[in-house]
This record gives C-alpha cells, structure tokens and sequence, in this order.
C-alpha cells in the first residue's frame, strides 16, 4: 500500500505538467511517445538511484530512516513550491523534447529510489509500480490537459507534495 501511495504521489508530478502540456492540443501520437517515456524513466530513475544509494550508504553511515524523511520531505517541499512558480509552455514537438520532459518529471524518482531498499524488499515490482502509476497519469494528464488544467493542475501536486512530506514523517517515528 505505501509504494502505490508513493507511486500516486510521484505521478502527480507528471500529471500536473501533463495536465499544462494537453492543452497544447497534442496528437494521439505524441500523447502515447510521451506517457510511455515518462514511464520507462519512472522505472529506471528509482533502479538507478536505488544503486547509487547502496554505494552511497556504504561510505556514509545515515540512518536510513532519516534519509527517507529528508528525502520525500524535501521532494515535497519542492512539489509544492513548483506549483507558484510562473512557467511559460512549450509544446512538445521533437522526441528530445519528450525525453527532456519525461526526466524532468522523474528526477524525484531517482531521489526516491535512494532510499528505496527501506521502502521495499521488491525493487523490480516497486519500480515497475511506479512506472505503471505514472504512465496512466501522464496520459490522462495530456488527454484532459485541455479541460481541467486550469481547475486540478496545481491542486494536484501540492496534494502529491504533501502526501510525500507524510509519508517521509512516518518513516522518522
């Protein structure tokens, strides 16, 4: 139950920019090239940081507990803070573009999969969760983007924010 919360949380992520970026009217095409991207990053991003973490827990001795609050903690903080932000939308238009989006909406993946062995013994499935969770909200984001955004868009991640920040206080006590 906490990696499908932490996988919803990560999605809103994706979703609020999915939301931004389907009102740009994206086609079909390009609304499947960019789910699917944002997913295959959000499956490698926490495997890679979940590497990085072990070497770095190796020569660091942390509390991983403390680690996982300060890391969802800050990750939240920073959800939150990205929904004031003024940002200008640039339509997607080449594949460098969907792939720059799709590691943008996933850094906070590679931050989660740090601390990823405390969160779950599973890391394939873990990550393939995440993937799952953020391609169906990237897609769903791009396909009611033209609806909705200016009514869930920066709802959504303060709520995804807030979620993390919870989530990162249980694993402090």
């Amino acid at each position: 139950m906490l990696v499908i919360l932490i996988a919803i949380s990560l999605s809103m992520d994706a979703f609020s920019l999915a939301l931004a970026y389907g009102t740009l009217n994206l086609n079909k095409k390009d609304v499947y090239k960019t789910a699917i991207t944002v997913g295959v990053y959000h499956f490698i991003m926490p495997l890679l940081g979940m590497k990085i973490g072990a070497i770095l827990f190796h020569f660091l001795k942390f509390e991983p507990s403390l680690i996982v609050f300060i890391i969802l903690s800050f990750i939240g903080v920073q959800m939150i803070i990205e929904t004031f932000k003024k940002e200008e939308i640039k339509p997607l238009v080449n594949i460098l573009e969907i792939l720059l989006f799709g590691l943008a909406v996933s850094i906070d993946s590679f931050s989660i999969g740090i601390s990823l062995n405390v969160i779950s013994d599973n890391y394939i499935l873990t990550s393939l969760t995440f993937a799952i969770f953020s391609f169906i909200f990237t897609y769903f984001g791009l396909i009611l983007g033209k609806k909705i955004n200016n009514l869930v868009g920066k709802t959504s991640t303060i709520i995804g924010g807030i979620v993390l920040i919870i989530i990162g206080i249980f694993y402090l006590f």
